[in-house]
């Protein structure tokens, strides 16, 4: 009797399916690789690096003049040539200084307080453009670049603060309550300078040759906001300027923080010679740069150190 043998059918291995890998992913506590977390996520992580971010800013300042033998003496005499160079140029053979009360003081409080705008956005351009390395290396929040660049230049503008004080001593500027306000006018500017640094880190990202470019569009900045120059004086001498000219010019946030440190400091720089509003315009400039830069610095966060 012949025996029947039967061949069990082949069996259909299926895959699991793209669904139950996610859940099964999420179970476990796994995300994608590089993905961009949630903003509160980011805020989150952000702050949790904290200290590296303030670490990284002052082993950056501390390298900055090692090579140099009069070493950190450059953090305030950079800021301090620069305006020995302006007051010869402006003040003295464009004369600029004629019915500007303290000029001198008026003029190295300009050039620190820009300093500060200009070398912070310059280095946000390249804060992730020139560290790539570190980028592609190691994991963290990438806005902790461009906002330790930003505290890094701050750390400097304290050095020239202090000499600042004392030029201001020797020019018979007194000591007054007013100087106060240079706190909350630091923050706000702190603040824009960091946002907007978030913006140009995310540009340069992206097109490299926005470093190039950069100089020349702050160096324009620059000759607009009144750094070397009274904005209220020189319009009174051009009555034919344009009505908007003079309330735009004084509404640019660089000559608004200017301004105001000009204010808190020097006596003889009035109130009446800042625009209206102009601490309602000082905070929404921090704030539209601050927290619009992040937002738009974080929108692209998972493409950072790619390609």
């Amino acid at each position: 009797m012949s025996q029947v043998l039967h061949t069990p059918p082949p069996t259909t291995v299926t895959a699991p399916a793209e669904d139950d890998l996610s859940a099964l992913a999420a179970r476990h506590g796994l995300t994608v690789s590089g993905a961009r977390p949630s903003l509160r996520e980011y805020i989150r992580q952000l702050w949790a690096r904290r200290h590296f971010i303030s670490a990284f800013s002052t082993a950056k300042l501390t390298a900055q003049y090692s090579q140099a033998k009069l070493g950190q003496v450059w953090q305030v005499m950079n800021p301090l040539l620069n305006a020995a160079v302006y007051f010869f140029i402006f003040g003295v053979l464009l004369g600029t200084k004629k019915g500007v009360p303290d000029y001198i003081p008026f003029l190295v409080t300009g050039v620190f307080i820009w300093t500060f705008t200009q070398s912070s956005i310059m280095a946000g351009t390249r804060a992730i453009s020139g560290n790539l390395g570190l980028v592609r290396a190691l994991h963290f929040p990438r806005a902790a670049l461009p906002i330790s660049f930003c505290l890094q230049q701050f750390q400097q503008l304290l050095f020239s603060m202090a000499a600042l004080v004392v030029i201001l001593l020797c020019f018979g500027v007194p000591v007054s309550a007013s100087w106060l306000l240079a706190v909350p006018v630091l923050v706000l500017q702190f603040t824009f300078n960091a946002g907007v640094s978030m913006i140009m880190a995310r540009a340069g990202a992206k097109t490299p040759d926005i470093a190039q470019l950069m100089p020349f569009v702050l160096r324009t900045w620059m000759y607009v906001s009144g750094v070397m120059w009274s904005i209220d004086h020189l319009a009174k001498g051009h009555s034919d300027w344009p009505s908007w000219l003079l309330p735009a010019l004084q509404a640019n946030p660089a000559a608004v923080y200017i301004d105001l440190m000009r204010f808190a400091l020097i006596d003889s720089f009035h109130a009446g010679q800042l625009p209206p509003h102009v601490w309602l315009i000082a905070t929404g400039w921090a704030l539209l740069a601050g927290v619009g830069g992040f937002i738009y610095f974080w929108k692209a966060e998972e493409t950072y150190g790619r390609g």
